[in-house]
């Protein structure tokens, strides 16, 4: 008899509040195969949707290890959207997923990882990308399929929620479109057969040594061997992973449970989204080889001792890759979580932000400025000089980072006005030139490092009032931004509500840590730090010729 259903899949996080996506599924009709029919609804086994016909056409008949193999790296397609296997499962066993570029990106890596060619895998993601779908509930059943005597395990930061995805591969395994595909791999249906183990924590293959096991956070797996192991989302929220206490309890599980029920040839996925700088995730990348991906070739080339780390940032900050073609600025899901969106998100917590969407994470206490800056509402009355500071672009990947400001007859520094960009010098020659007309700004000094002379010339013509000056930094950056960091907040004063003026520029300085070499881009701490040596100098040469000597 067919039917139609409407089916619904949480495309985020499970357990997190999560957008979702609702289709109208095509016409099932029943097919002769005794474990393949609904099994009636139980306590352990609700009754919820099962995936719906493949709505774009017949399922193939072949099972997938008769699908061409991945193509070496030579010979791979570059770009994300070359052909996977398993973007071909997921669209055969979820036809209602909206898969979008990334998601086939994070999809062929993940067949990659099913075939055994990546063996230690991190994926970080922002919430409500859908990792959980593709690693906790797609993967499972595609790992069974290709090997049934496989043995898999899921984790998460609860026993429950490692059950309900459990739940969700039990029965895509149990659905006529996975029959099709693998024919091979069978569980209970019923009670029969009666020799074989089905829960919502625990399913085995029929007549093949493989199954699936799901597990809470330091719950035990006390004499079962893993071959793979799933861990998606170990911390509930931002309060369990600010906690050392739990930070300290999920490491000594992942030592002392995880790593011992493995062997020289399992394979292990963590993907989750970052919250703090020594979650899992982080401790691993203190402690062992983390390699980041950024090019498909790069499979090849792995150690089997090597961790791949794929991070999908929810503005795109880094440069452009075979894996992550964005441009810098382009949100990873434009259509669910826009750039509008995510630059409002941003401003509410710039440093939550990073960790959680950008996969950036530092805790608060070791950043070096926080939300240490003092604010003003408006200027003094007496302003003694006005000024600017440059410092062009080192890389094609760094700020151009320009601050114009006003000095009171105390010495405060008040930030008037800034642009902070990686536009191409053409563009920005014109932006810092109307910035110091605008501001009123008397004297500029320019970095000459890296091309700053030619544009301190460039920009003098089209502010032909100011007095440019350029000079070539010859102390160490680390030092002078560590050393001043005290003297930057004494001294330096920004308008209210500057976050909404430069959200970049202040999603940057709030989030800038005190271990220099954690921080990706050192630009507006450089800035910062040249303004108050440049007005601390002046004020000496001005104590100086004041002296008079008897």
């Amino acid at each position: 008899m067919n039917r139609t259903m409407n089916s619904k899949i949480d495309f985020s996080s499970a357990g997190h509040p999560s957008a979702e996506v609702f289709v109208a599924g095509a016409p099932n009709t029943a097919v002769q195969h005794t474990a393949r029919h609904n099994p009636q609804p139980t306590a352990d086994f609700p009754a919820e949707p099962v995936p719906a016909a493949h709505a774009a056409g017949p399922i193939p008949t072949s099972r997938p290890d008769k699908y061409p193999a991945e193509p070496a790296p030579s010979e791979s397609p570059s770009g994300p959207s070359a052909a996977s296997p398993f973007v071909d499962f997921a669209r055969a066993v979820y036809p209602f997923l909206e898969l979008q570029p990334f998601h086939l990106a994070y999809y062929r890596l993940l067949e990659a990882f099913a075939r055994g060619q990546v063996r230690r895998l991190i994926v970080t993601m922002p919430p409500q990308h859908g990792k959980s779908v593709g690693a906790a509930t797609l993967l499972p059943a595609y790992v069974l399929g290709l090997d049934p005597d496989c043995r898999v395990a899921i984790a998460s930061y609860s026993g429950a929620l490692a059950s309900k995805f459990n739940r969700r591969v039990q029965r895509i395994i149990e659905s006529r479109e996975y029959g099709a595909l693998f024919p091979g791999t069978t569980i209970k249906c019923g009670n029969k057969p009666p020799n074989y183990i089905r829960t919502a924590d625990e399913v085995e293959i029929i007549d093949r040594r493989g199954g699936l096991l799901s597990v809470g956070r330091e719950g035990s797996l006390t004499g079962n061997r893993v071959d793979c192991f799933v861990l998606d989302d170990l911390y509930k929220d931002a309060l369990e992973a600010n906690s050392p206490l739990i930070r300290a309890n999920c490491w000594e599980w992942y030592t002392s449970v995880v790593r011992t029920r493995m062997h020289n040839t399992s394979r292990e996925l963590i993907v989750f989204t970052r919250w703090h700088e020594e979650d899992l995730i982080g401790t691993i990348m203190q402690r062992e080889r983390v390699v980041e991906f950024r090019r498909w070739e790069q499979l090849a080339a792995l150690r089997p001792d090597e961790w791949l780390h794929l991070n999908f940032e929810a503005l795109k900050a880094s440069p452009p890759s075979a894996v992550d073609p964005r441009m810098p600025g382009e949100a990873l899901w434009e259509s669910q979580h826009g750039a509008a969106l995510l630059a409002a998100r941003r401003r509410l917590d710039p440093v939550q932000f990073e960790a959680m969407y950008q996969g950036r994470p530092s805790a608060r206490e070791g950043l070096l400025y926080g939300c240490g800056f003092v604010e003003y509402d408006q200027l003094p009355r007496e302003i003694v000089r006005c000024g600017n500071y440059t410092d062009t672009a080192d890389t094609g990947d760094d700020y151009l980072c320009s601050i114009s400001y006003a000095v009171d007859a105390d010495g405060a520094v008040y930030v008037t006005d800034a642009v902070y960009s990686r536009e191409p010098m053409e563009t920005t020659e014109t932006l810092v030139a109307e910035m110091w007309v605008r501001s009123g700004t008397r004297q500029a000094a320019v970095e000459s490092n890296n091309g700053g002379r030619g544009f301190a010339r460039a920009v003098q013509r089209l502010a032909p009032d100011v007095r440019v000056e350029w000079f070539h930094q010859h102390g160490n950056k680390e030092a002078r931004i560590l050393s001043n960091a005290a003297t930057v907040l004494h001294l330096l004063r920004f308008p209210r509500g500057w976050q909404l003026r430069w959200p970049e520029l202040h999603a940057h300085l709030t989030a800038y840590r005190r271990q220099f070499r954690a921080n990706r881009w050192h630009d507006a701490a450089d800035v910062l730090t040249g303004i108050v040596e440049r007005e601390l100098a002046d004020e000496g040469r001005r104590r100086m010729r004041g002296l008079r000597f008897l």
